[in-house]
C-alpha cells in the first residue's frame, strides 16, 4: 500500500516547519517478513539504521499503535508510525566565535541562556552569526561519551528577539529522546511576557489554531477552522499589573512558531514593543505628551518584544532525572518593569 508521509508532523496545508517528522507507513500486502530497522532504512530517505534503532529505543516507533523494538519482524499491513527529529539546516555550518551563556552541560545536553538578538539557527537572511554557528565553534575538538565528535542538535527554538533558556542535545540519541518529550508536550516551559492592557481575570487559556496570516505571511494568525493551521494552547496568569500594561506568565502546552505573540495579539494584548504584532505603538494610556515620552523611553530601553523564556524543565535523556532551570529577567526587560513600577506608584500618589 502507498506510504503516507506528513512532513514535520504538520497539516498538509501548513507552511511553517517544525523540528520533527512524522512518518506513517502501511506495509504492503506482499511484503516479506523483515527486521523493522532494515525495512525503515529502505523506506525513509536519508535516515541511518543507527538513528532508527535509537528512535525505537526511545519509544518513537509504534507498530499498530504499540511501541516496537528495532528487531521486530514487520508483517503485511502493519501500520508503522515513526517520530524523528530533523535538523533545521541543510547548509554546512561555519564555526564562528559567538558568545553565549551556558547554564548547564553534561555529556548529553547543553542548556543555554540565549541573549535577545541572537538567531538560533541559519535560515533565509541569516546564514551565519547564529547560535548554532557558535555551538559548532564551541564544540570543535571535543569528543562525546563514545569518542565521537560532538555535534549540536536542536530540539526546540525561540525567536531571535526572545531571550531565555534553550535546550541543545549533544548527540543524536539524546535528541531523539528529548524530541519525544517536546512532541508529547511533557517539557516544562514558562515565559514572562509584558503585554498591553489589563485583564479582568487573573488567569486564562488561549486555544486557537495557528497558521500564516493571509494578510502578512511574516506573522502567524489564529484560525477558528480546525482544518487550518496547527493546534496551539497557551495558559496565562497575571504576575503584576501596571494599569496600561501587565506582566504575565505564559505556560506553553504546545510549542508553535510565534505562539505567545500571536495568541496575545488575538485576545487584544500584544506584547510590549512587538513591532511584528503591533505592540510597538501606544495602545493603552493617556494622551498626555509626558506619557507618550515615557512609553517612547521604555521602547528605547527594550528594543524588542518583551518576552523571556524563564523556566525550562525536562527529563534527562540518559538518567531520567528531572532537571529544572530558571533564568532571571534580563536587564533590558527589568529596567522597563522598574520604570513602570515607578510610574504606577507616582500615578497612585497623584490620585490619592
Amino acid at each position: 500500500m502507498e506510504e503516507v508521509i506528513v512532513p514535520n508532523n504538520q497539516p498538509l496545508n501548513a507552511e511553517e516547519p517544525e523540528l520533527y517528522e512524522h512518518h506513517r507507513i502501511t506495509v504492503d500486502k506482499g511484503q516479506e517478513m523483515m527486521r523493522m530497522d532494515k525495512y525503515l532504512q529502505m523506506r525513509i530517505e536519508g535516515v541511518s539504521r543507527t538513528k532508527i534503532q535509537a528512535a525505537a529505543k526511545a519509544g518513537c516507533i509504534l507498530v499498530n499503535e504499540k511501541a516496537a523494538k528495532s528487531n521486530y519482524k514487520i508483517k503485511p499491513l502493519d501500520v508503522i508510525s515513526v517520530l524523528l527529529p530533523t535538523p533545521p539546516h541543510e547548509l554546512e555550518l561555519i564555526p564562528e566565535d559567538i558568545p553565549f551563556k551556558i547554564v548547564y552541560e553534561d555529556d548529553d545536553v547543553l542548556v543555554v541562556d540565549k541573549q535577545a538578538g541572537l538567531v538560533v539557527h541559519p535560515g533565509y537572511g541569516n546564514f551565519t552569526g547564529t547560535l548554532l554557528n557558535g555551538l559548532v565553534f564551541y564544540f570543535q575538538g571535543k569528543k562525546g561519551k563514545n569518542g565521537e565528535p560532538v555535534t549540536p542538535y536542536l530540539v526546540h527554538r525561540i525567536d531571535k528577539d526572545t531571550s531565555g533558556l534553550l535546550l541543545i542535545a549533544k548527540n543524536e540519541e539524546s535528541q531523539i529522546v528529548l524530541a519525544k518529550q517536546f512532541f508529547e508536550h511533557t517539557i516544562e516551559r514558562k515565559y514572562n511576557a509584558l503585554v498591553w492592557g489589563d485583564f479582568d481575570e487573573d488567569q486564562g487559556t488561549i486555544d486557537g489554531n495557528l497558521a500564516r496570516s493571509q494578510k502578512d505571511r511574516r506573522v502567524m494568525a489564529v484560525y477558528d477552522d480546525p482544518e487550518v493551521g496547527k493546534h496551539a494552547v497557551t495558559h496565562w496568569s497575571v504576575i503584576e499589573r501596571f494599569g496600561y500594561i501587565t506582566l504575565v506568565e505564559c505556560v506553553l502546552e504546545t510549542g508553535r512558531t510565534h505562539q505567545i505573540r500571536a495568541h496575545m495579539k488575538h485576545i487584544g494584548h500584544p506584547l510590549f514593543n512587538d513591532a511584528m504584532y503591533g505592540g510597538d505603538q501606544i495602545l493603552k494610556g493617556t494622551t498626555f505628551s509626558k506619557y507618550k515620552q515615557f512609553v517612547t523611553n521604555c521602547f528605547e530601553l527594550l528594543q524588542r518584544q518583551a518576552l523571556h523564556a524563564q523556566i525550562l524543565g525536562f527529563e534527562h535523556p540518559s538518567t531520567g532525572k528531572h532537571l529544572h532551570f530558571e533564568s532571571p529577567i534580563p536587564d533590558d526587560m527589568s529596567a522597563v518593569l522598574d520604570k513602570w513600577r515607578r510610574y504606577t506608584a507616582a500615578s497612585k500618589e497623584l490620585e490619592d
